[in-house]
């Protein structure tokens, strides 16, 4: 499949710029999951080790996440399939769900419900413990401005061109929460594409507060469209490490639309010209790289070509 074969041209090394954020958010989910002084610093060691290790191999900063995930659990003595983050998880989807009425609404009453509705499920890319401290973000109040974030990229004519004559959707999704506002935006997708066929991929076991097929089913996401594992179990795409039922879909699909960063910087590197990439800009690496302000939302399209999309 050439889409595999070309994600293996990944350069090797993690960014020097992420290592401090890759430390913090081994802290942040050793504190989250309530595990003691010494406990975290073996936890920080872990973290420190992938990132000395990346610097001679090809591994990623998801890789990283996940031994930090992986060595959490194992010090809490629980199985491999615990999601540390569960009850801030549940909590997300719930608040999100208050607020789905409202934004439907505003959706509703657009003058271009494509739009509004395509920014209300950039905007809830806010929903992330990955790159932000769980104890810094203000859910309710980052919910209440979902509206009023601006995009300083914004291939929407690309996007809608390719969506004129495409026959399936991929659709890559995120964050636990975050989903909720997806639906709204798959909800208008099928009003003016009824004739798309839209399945929507999640992550295949509980990493940081991605969401997973069981957050799929307790926001009634199951019940819109078809939801896969894509197998992953890194907070991102690795396409080598999915299924191969998911790279059959990827592979089938005529438009991706990939969710957050995690999925940004794993596919990145594929420079296929189906994918789409729709998120919030959360730090300066990402703003650099993607050429825009920090915190700003960005609907870019990868090119056809070798390396970057911009």
């Amino acid at each position: 499949m050439r889409a595999v074969e070309n994600q293996n041209k990944r350069p090797a090394g993690i960014a020097p710029d992420c290592f401090s954020c890759v430390v913090n958010q081994a802290l942040s989910a050793s504190h989250f999951a309530g595990l003691s002084e010494e406990q975290t610093q073996r936890i920080v060691e872990v973290a420190e080790a992938g990132l000395e290790e990346s610097k001679s191999t090809s591994i990623l900063v998801q890789h990283v996440v996940r031994r930090v995930a992986d060595a959490i659990i194992k010090a809490k003595g629980e199985s491999s399939s615990f999601d540390i983050y569960a009850e801030i998880k549940q909590k997300s989807n719930l608040l999100s769900l208050d607020y789905a009425e409202s934004l439907q609404e505003k959706i509703d009453t657009s003058v271009s419900p494509f739009e509004t509705g395509l920014q209300i499920a950039a905007a809830g890319n806010i929903i992330d413990f990955g790159s932000r401290d769980h104890t810094s973000l203000d859910l309710d109040k980052e919910l209440r401005s979902l509206a009023t974030v601006p995009f300083t990229r914004y291939d929407l004519a690309a996007l809608r061109e390719s969506l004129k004559t495409a026959s399936m959707l991929l659709y890559l999704c995120d964050n636990s929460g975050e989903i909720v506002f997806d639906m709204l935006f798959i909800k208008q997708l099928q009003r003016e594409y009824p004739d798309l066929e839209i399945v929507a991929a999640l992550r295949d076991s509980p990493i940081i507060n991605d969401a997973t097929l069981v957050d799929a089913k307790t926001v009634g996401l199951d019940r819109l469209v078809t939801t896969i594992s894509s197998g992953s179990i890194y907070p991102g795409t690795i396409l080598t490490e999915t299924t191969v039922e998911f790279q059959n879909i990827y592979a089938s699909a005529d438009v991706i639309l990939s969710k957050g960063q995690g999925n940004f910087e794993t596919l990145l590197p594929l420079a296929d010209g189906r994918i789409f990439f729709l998120l919030r800009i959360k730090c300066d690496y990402m703003a650099t790289l993607s050429q825009v302000e920090r915190d700003s939302l960005v609907l870019i399209q990868a090119h056809n070509g070798e390396g970057a999309v911009l």
